[in-house]
């Protein structure tokens, strides 16, 4: 029996890599949708496109998770709509850069924290009393297998990680009077658009990333999302690390 069907999801960075994939992938399950991304017409046509196919309630909301106004906007049109989302998917990040922190470019800092921890804190600050109300739930944040190990160059987007492996423990003790779920997903690597936008548009260079090995893909993680979001109400999983099975961690892998 699938847990998910005829439920609603709430998934930020819906237009893309995990984000997208985890849409496509709860669609196909049933779930009822409410996808937020900043690129309009993208967002738009995939939405459109995938309510057609799987036949499912599909709203979708311009949304910029960084800024609280938008944050602010999504909510009251959820509102509106007399919906509350069943699972929330804290998918919206990014890295910016690869280089030492004495070297490091405050504006591509700032577009990390601002995504990868104030806007998953706007986000859940929005919707989780709305869950609570509910009387159950499950949240889901995208964390990276960087939230439990450092790398060179990594420094800020290992911060920002860290942050959300350690928000998401603090998250789930806030909770434990309630019946909503906390789970940290981890990908490595995982072949998307995050190397395209960590190196701003260089993708012979985005593509060295991917080309040493087979890497996760996009799918991989939304299934690990979609078994998650189906365990029974007594079974929570608070971590999962999701990797190739040629990469044992942000060092180590086979190459070729």
């Amino acid at each position: 029996m699938s847990i998910v069907k005829e439920k609603w999801a709430l998934i930020t960075g819906a237009s893309s890599g995990i984000g997208k994939a985890s849409a496509q992938v709860l669609a196909q399950s049933g779930c009822n949708l409410i996808l937020a991304a900043r690129r309009k017409d993208i967002l738009k046509q995939f939405a459109d496109e995938l309510a057609k196919k799987e036949g499912v309630q599909i709203h979708a909301f311009v949304t910029d998770v960084r800024v609280k106004e938008s944050v602010d906007e999504l909510l009251d049109g959820v509102k509106k709509l007399n919906i509350t989302p069943d699972f929330l998917i804290n998918n919206a990040g990014l890295a910016m850069g690869l280089e030492p922190l004495q070297e490091g470019f405050i504006y591509k800092w700032e577009a990390m924290i601002d995504t990868n921890l104030k806007g998953l804190l706007y986000v859940t600050r929005a919707f989780l009393p709305l869950i609570i109300e509910k009387g159950s739930g499950h949240i889901i944040n995208i964390g990276s297998t960087a939230g439990w190990q450092t790398y060179p160059g990594g420094n800020v987007y290992n911060m920002t990680k860290f942050g959300v492996r350690a928000l998401s423990d603090a998250m789930s003790l806030d909770l434990v009077d309630t019946n909503v779920k906390v789970t940290c997903v981890a990908p490595g690597n995982c072949e998307t658009d995050f190397s395209l936008v960590r190196f701003e548009g260089d993708k012979q260079r985005a593509d060295s990333v991917y080309s040493a090995y087979k890497t996760l893909e996009a799918n991989d993680v939304a299934d690990l999302i979609l078994y998650v979001l189906n365990t029974p109400k007594h079974v929570n999983i608070p971590y999962v690390r999701i990797m190739p099975t040629a990469q044992r961690n942000v060092y180590i892998a086979k190459k070729g």
